[in-house]
């Protein structure tokens, strides 16, 4: 088990160390983020009667579009430059692969979260900083990051992956930005853990769903 775990690691520090480096996928997601939070405060009423719901709407449709920034790189790199036969040579079952990538898409979604979330609260003033907002995150950021890393695996393989990818992506995703969306809208209006704990279990059970499917079928994706 510490072995599996060691494997899954090597990879995931592998993603993060290239991203440190070169700071490809994360400059230009968090631009991307903070580019249409602007655009959204200017184009939406902050007074408005329901700017609970509007602002929980805008903050997931900018993780989802930020979310498939990222995740068009995860298999693309290593598609380019030759990486990924050699990545399939390595001495690992197919879901460490897998699971390593998953886990460094979930890490840069994550910091681009923690970036963006402070300016989504100046912008709109909404409790960002309470721990049900970090859970819905940490939930819904491991269902896109699942649903993301197969699909990318997918998508890699295709002349147009910058197109493949959303309509794969999307689709698949929705469940989990309908419960995001609500229970961070719930959130807004003063919900406590009462108002959204339905919402979290639903979320976690589609992640559970999602990293289990995504793990058995990511070996015959791979080979394709």
């Amino acid at each position: 088990m510490r072995e599996y775990i060691s494997r899954i690691a090597t990879i995931v520090w592998k993603d993060i160390l290239h991203e440190l480096r070169t700071k490809e996928v994360a400059l230009s997601v968090l631009v991307f983020s903070l580019t249409m939070m602007v655009l959204f405060h200017f184009a939406f009423e902050t007074e408005s009667e329901n700017i609970e719901t509007i602002a929980s709407g805008i903050l997931w449709v900018t993780f989802a579009f930020a979310g498939v920034l990222s995740q068009n790189r995860t298999f693309a790199l290593e598609k380019e430059r030759g990486c990924l036969d050699g990545l399939m040579l390595c001495p690992v079952d197919r879901e460490v692969i897998y699971f390593g990538k998953m886990l460094a898409s979930f890490l840069y979604m994550l910091i681009i979260e923690l970036i963006v979330l402070p300016v989504f609260l100046i912008l709109f003033d909404m409790p960002i900083l309470v721990p049900e907002i970090a859970v819905v995150a940490i939930l819904a950021t491991i269902g896109f990051s699942a649903v993301g890393t197969l699909f990318s695996a997918v998508a890699a393989n295709t002349k147009a992956r910058e197109i493949m990818l959303p309509i794969l992506f999307y689709p698949i995703i929705i469940p989990v930005l309908i419960l995001a969306v609500s229970a961070t809208g719930e959130i807004f209006d003063g919900g406590s853990w009462g108002g959204v704990l339905s919402y979290l279990g639903m979320l976690a059970a589609f992640d559970a769903v999602f990293l289990t499917i995504s793990a058995l079928v990511f070996e015959y994706v791979l080979e394709e």
